[in-house]
């Protein structure tokens, strides 16, 4: 293990997306940040998801053929999930973000020599309901570590369902609204016909009760195991629900995103 002195300049940190599950999602911007990378940092989120940390190592297998490279696993702290909502939800999740950005300091403190170029692989698209880019802002601000850093975009799994599901995700002339299952539980937004929902652990969207609404669903989007379902919500909601906890009981996890249409 090698160490580096807090002040010590660091040249250049990527973030690098890596696509929804699949390794041919990889960019050729992508794979030319991949080979500039000496250390990868990857946040452990324990045995359940042992095989989110396998992809990535196989992308960097696949791809990194220019240098060495070393893979950090590191633990990934604890989040307060029993608020979901308000100020206390925005704390939790702060407090969650800072205990990251000490973990993540900690070991590039402890494993980065001068001068070797740290990286995060991104699962989708960095800048879709991802936290590293402010972690990463957060890192720099408490100045023990000296770099700039690129972002590099991925293909996130928004893209990956509309390609799966062969579909434009708006009809012509209308907006896309994107959010959260947490917030789907008050039901659609006023005014949006096209909804697409992440991070929903819940399915929010079987309370909807509006009639005639369309849903496109998938799980691993892009992997090996993905899961599709489309049709009115009302019909298929509970064969969407089926799957998803036997493929949750299966692989141990979820990931899933789906797009919510209101009739014409």
């Amino acid at each position: 293990m090698v160490r580096l002195v807090p002040g010590s300049p660091v040249r250049q940190l990527y973030v690098i997306g890596i696509g929804a599950g699949d390794p041919e999602q990889v960019t050729v911007q992508a794979i030319r940040a991949l080979n500039a990378v000496d250390v990868f940092f990857v946040l452990d989120k324990g045995a359940a998801k042992d095989d989110l940390v396998a992809l990535r190592a196989e992308i960097c297998r696949r791809y990194v053929t220019e240098r060495p490279y070393r893979i950090v696993e590191i633990a990934d702290p604890d989040r307060d999930r029993s608020v979901l909502t308000g100020r206390q939800y925005n704390a939790a999740v702060q407090d969650w973000h800072e205990a990251r950005v000490g973990a993540i300091e900690a070991a590039m403190l402890a494993e980065l020599a001068p001068g070797e170029n740290p990286g995060f692989l991104v699962w989708g698209d960095p800048a879709l309901y991802d936290s590293i880019i402010r972690i990463v802002d957060r890192l720099r601000a408490r100045g023990a570590l000296d770099f700039d850093y690129q972002v590099i975009p991925g293909i996130s799994s928004v893209q990956q369902l509309a390609a799966a599901h062969r579909i434009v995700l708006n009809r012509i002339g209308e907006p896309i609204h994107i959010t959260t299952g947490r917030r789907l539980r008050s039901g659609l937004p006023a005014g949006q016909d096209n909804v697409v929902v992440m991070l929903d652990s819940d399915l929010a969207c079987r309370d909807l009760t509006e009639a005639g609404l369309e849903i496109y669903w998938g799980a691993y989007l892009g992997s090996p195991e993905q899961i599709l379902v489309h049709g009115l919500l009302a019909d298929v909601i509970d064969e969407i629900a089926g799957r998803r906890a036997a493929a949750r009981e299966r692989i141990g996890w979820i990931m899933d995103t789906y797009l919510i249409r209101r009739p014409v």
